[in-house]
């Protein structure tokens, strides 16, 4: 499976957070299917991510390209650190924890 276009589909169709304050507190309430993670992203907001994501069991999924690409990959003319997904949308990107 091609993750970009994975990641792109859901961001298009589906229901995604970006930002990692975002993810954090969406990880906190337990809403969401699947944490996507840039290979770059700061080791304590990967640390928080990884501790929340456990306790509310959802997948992490570590990218493999820096937040720059992942922000590209989404659409963003910015730096993507951390997003989650909620709703995939027409996107087979969950199939990715399968």
């Amino acid at each position: 499976m091609d993750v970009d276009r994975g990641i792109r589909v859901a961001v298009d169709t589906g229901s995604v957070t970006l930002g990692s304050e975002k993810t954090i507190q969406a990880l906190k309430l337990g809403k969401g299917k699947l944490v996507i993670i840039a290979e770059n992203c700061p080791r304590e907001i990967r640390e928080d991510v990884e501790h929340y994501s456990q306790l509310s069991e959802i997948p992490v999924y570590t990218y493999e390209g820096t937040s720059v690409d992942l922000g590209s990959v989404c659409g963003k003319p910015f730096t993507v650190a951390t997003m989650i997904i909620s709703d995939p949308g027409d996107s087979t990107i969950l199939e990715l924890m399968g």
